[in-house]
């Protein structure tokens, strides 16, 4: 009997509505967020029929409204390459390295995701993955302990473990394994309110760095944010006050522009939880513990190493002129700061493209389909309005906007500063398999839809 096997794109969307209602029901506030976000998306969409008509000829509106990406914290390389497992058979995989130690976090991370069109524009959900630098903690006998306490957790259940086992064997799951698989993985997701060491560890892993506290101090890694997409995260910066959510004071990433660019990124503030610890004489301790958050993000293209490299010099400049204040004091200053440098970069599509900026698709318009343009080239049958350019869509994220998200929902001082240690090396070897280059990603995906108008050019000349 021939086995149906349910595909990883609907694995992973079913997954992304589970973890989404799941986080609902434990942090209220993101219901609320969503709401906003939904709401802001289809004013700006009525507003800007030239956008509508954009995201509906290369089919990702209605990805819109499902976007969501999460991020999780875990403790060791055992946990890291079985995450990397599960998240295969979900049709995700390890794209980027990013090492955070440089803004003063101790960990690097990768974000799994989709890589391919299609099953980015089926459902685009990514989990910005960090695995603890044990290595940068300073303290030999804290460095010691957490990592006794971290061998000794367990943070997947042996039917999650057998499921993707069985995933891996067969090459896939069926739907009942499927929903078996999506409830048991997400208990590894899921808060724990009860520590795992007590208050006295927990105070010195705090000490050392919050981060520290709580990926070592809980049963499992849950989720510490999920956050939705928008089209205008400006207006939803505004109008989270009215809805009782005080954001963050800036937004991290680029300054607005009328054509965005990677990534931009507000948050509210960490939400201080009721946590139990295990006392001398056995029984639990009230206590407290901040570590999930709210986030939005706004997506603009992605940009080439050369248009990368022009970014980062721009948001360097900014931070020699402006360095943002933790608390946000002087947040005016460094927006304009930011507005006025980020002058440098070019803000419409075409001067982006011709300037080797950006990554672009292409495809021929309805008069290129039915015209003659095999003589032409790239930049007059451009001209000419027989093929058209659309930004391809920033799908990964920024290393000093996930640093700084980071501390701001972990508090605005940090106890231990962090040598600059990035290895790559090291993380692929706990990961258990090297991580995909974002570039040569975006490259490729822009190759293959010049080829593609090509093939439709040269087929046609051919037929005359």
């Amino acid at each position: 009997m021939t086995v149906s096997f349910i595909s990883p794109d609907d694995i992973r969307s079913d997954f992304s509505m589970a973890m989404s209602a799941m986080y609902r029901d434990e942090v209220p506030a993101y219901a609320t967020l969503m709401s906003l976000v939904a709401k802001v998306n289809s004013a700006t969409l009525a507003a800007d029929q030239h956008l509508k008509e954009r995201l509906e000829a290369t089919d990702t509106l209605e990805r819109i409204s499902e976007e969501r990406h999460g991020a999780i914290r875990l403790g060791s390389p055992e946990e890291l390459s079985m995450m990397r497992r599960v998240f295969a058979v979900m049709g995700m995989y390890p794209v980027g390295y990013y090492d955070l130690s440089t803004a003063g976090v101790p960990v690097h991370s990768t974000a799994f995701r989709p890589v391919g069109e299609k099953s980015l524009n089926r459902n685009p959900f990514r989990v910005f993955t960090s695995l603890l630098r044990l290595d940068l903690i300073a303290d030999e006998a804290l460095r010691t302990e957490a990592a006794t306490v971290l061998a000794s957790r367990k943070i997947f259940t042996d039917v999650a473990v057998a499921l993707v086992e069985k995933a891996e064997q067969e090459g896939g799951l069926d739907a009942a394994d499927t929903s078996r698989f999506i409830q048991e993985v997400l208990e590894t997701f899921r808060w724990h309110d009860k520590a795992i060491v007590d208050v006295k560890m927990y105070t010195r892993l705090h000490d050392a760095h919050r981060l520290i506290a709580d990926v070592v101090s809980f049963k499992g890694p849950h989720i510490n944010h999920l956050t939705p997409r928008t089209l205008d995260i400006d207006r939803v910066q505004a109008l989270m006050p009215d809805e009782g959510i005080a954001p963050k004071a800036v937004v991290e990433g680029p300054p607005t522009r009328k054509c965005p660019i990677l990534l931009r990124q507000t948050s509210f503030k960490a939400l201080e939880e009721a946590v139990s610890f295990i006392g001398a004489d056995g029984t639990w301790q009230e206590g407290s513990h901040t570590a999930r958050f709210g986030e939005i993000e706004q997506r603009g293209v992605a940009l080439t190493p050369k248009g990368r490299a022009l970014y980062d010099a721009l948001l360097n400049e900014t931070r020699t002129r402006v360095r943002p204040a933790a608390d946000g004091s002087n947040s005016d200053a460094y927006e304009a700061a930011l507005a006025d440098v980020f002058t440098a970069f070019p803000d419409d599509w075409n001067s982006i493209r011709k300037a080797g900026l950006g990554y672009f698709s292409y495809s021929l318009t309805e008069k290129g389909n039915v015209a003659k343009v095999s003589a032409l080239g790239l930049e007059d049958a451009i001209e000419q309005a027989y093929v058209r350019f659309d930004p391809i869509v920033y799908e990964d994220f920024l290393p000093v906007s996930a640093a700084a998200i980071f501390q701001s929902n972990l508090g605005d001082e940090v106890a231990q500063e962090f040598v600059a240690s990035p290895n790559q090396v090291m993380f692929e070897r706990d990961l258990g398999a090297g991580v995909l280059d974002e570039f040569q990603h975006y490259a490729g995906i822009e190759r293959a839809s010049l080829e593609a108008c090509l093939t439709v050019v040269h087929s046609a000349a051919a037929a005359e």
